[in-house]
């Protein structure tokens, strides 16, 4: 959420920021502006009132000692209409500052000076790439095919159980979800991150710090009768254990990693590239998420892409880093890097990561501060996160790429994992 401070002394500047994101934000800033001028009105009014009240128990008090008590039925009169006004204006103060939030929740968070300007995914910009794709033999067949064919991937059976979406994994294709899993976590606390198992259900209070509330509330499964939401990402929790937090600076950099499985409604997206693996509603994945200071944030998100570039290199994987445009970036974000890699039998590329730099905006949602040493003040930190890996569009990939006439090998890297070379 953008603080009511950034508003007040750079209206201008974030009316153009969020141009880029496709956002018009002149008017509903104005009307912010508004309910700030007349919340900083009424609560002026309210402090002179309730100062009027104290001097005036004073007095009655003073006047009660004296015996007077004309006049302390006149000051009782007096103190009994300022306190109907204090309470009428509290109430008012409380319904205006209510919309005043509803107002600063429908404003995305600004995208960062290099953001370029565009409309979709077409206008995204490429950082760099690597790898080279394979050469298919003539009989290659696209991951749902040979997830059949090997009895690896059951995706009628997944949708007997549960329905589309909810593939069953089985014999080496369940080993080699594991091994991903196992070899994910171990290269993000090679880098520095500690591992959490973080719940899978959390709360709207946590839904509301990370944005996911109420922005994507359609996205997500919720279980009504407890008023929990499965989670997207295992982004949500780990972020949400600094709600409501005082650091340190000198805490800083908090590196967590975290595997879960996620789940998403993928509401409005039927018949966008749901065959097999390309779009699951459960499938699994491994989040690193920093908490940094604010000076050091840009320096942590490209530690962050290099960390994510580097297992797609040990995987073997064909990718490409995109810088995300203002249009197709998330609401919370302030600058986006996707990841994707190539699928060789699909002959498309398929999104694996996105790694994300909030700056304040989570933070704001959470109340995640910070003092530096020796300062009473205290600071939004900044907030990060980024898939390292998601699995499902890596299998796809891994599957497809690297399939033989005698079988499908295993990247180098993962073989101690799994326990075998090749599945056949």
């Amino acid at each position: 959420m953008l603080t009511l401070k950034i508003l007040q002394e750079n209206k201008d500047y974030v009316i153009e920021r969020l141009s880029v994101k496709n956002y018009k934000a002149e008017t509903i800033i104005n009307q912010i502006l508004e309910f700030d001028q007349k919340r900083r009105s009424i609560q002026n009014s309210m402090d002179t009132n309730q100062s009027e009240l104290n001097k005036i128990a004073k007095e009655i008090g003073a006047l009660f000692k004296s015996g007077n008590t004309n006049e302390v039925n006149q000051l009782k009169d007096k103190n009994t209409q300022l306190k109907e006004l204090v309470k009428n204006q509290g109430e008012e103060l409380t319904s205006i500052e209510k919309q005043l939030n509803t107002l600063l929740l429908q404003l995305p968070n600004l995208p960062h000076t290099s953001v370029p300007s565009g409309k979709g995914a077409e206008d995204n910009k490429e950082i760099r790439s690597g790898g080279n794709k394979p050469s298919l033999y003539s009989g290659a067949v696209p991951h749902w095919d040979l997830a059949k064919k090997y009895d690896i991937i059951d995706f009628e059976l997944g949708n007997k159980i549960t329905g589309s979406g909810f593939p069953v994994y089985k014999g080496k294709g369940a080993k080699l979800q594991r091994a991903l899993i196992n070899f994910f976590i171990d290269e993000a606390t090679e880098a520095g991150y500690l591992e959490i198992q973080p719940p899978i259900l959390v709360n709207e209070d946590s839904g509301f710090g990370t944005g996911q509330l109420p922005d994507k509330e359609g996205q997500m499964y919720h279980i009504g009768i407890d008023n929990l939401y499965l989670i997207p990402t295992a982004e949500v929790p780990v972020t949400n254990i600094y709600r409501d937090v005082i650091l340190s600076a000198s805490d800083f950099p908090i590196k967590m990693t975290a595997y879960t499985p996620c789940f998403r409604r993928e509401a409005g997206s039927y018949g966008k590239d749901v065959r097999g693996l390309n779009r699951l509603h459960q499938f699994d994945k491994v989040e690193i998420v920093q908490f940094q200071h604010p000076e050091k944030s840009y320096q942590s998100l490209e530690e962050m892409v290099k960390h994510v570039e580097g297992l797609v290199k040990k995987l073997e994987l064909p990718y490409r880093i995109l810088q995300l445009c203002g249009g197709d970036m998330s609401f919370t974000s302030a600058l986006t890097y996707d990841f994707e890699v190539y699928s060789a039998a699909q002959g498309k590329w398929l999104e694996v990561s996105s790694v994300s730099n909030f700056e304040s905006y989570q933070a704001n949602r959470l109340k995640l501060r910070f003092r530096e040493e020796g300062e009473k003040k205290t600071i939004l930190a900044h907030t990060l996160n980024g898939s390292a890996l998601a699995l499902p569009r890596i299998v796809a990939s891994l599957l497809e790429n690297n399939q033989t006439p005698e079988g499908i090998i295993i990247p180098q890297v993962l073989r101690k994992y799994t326990g075998f070379d090749m599945i056949n």
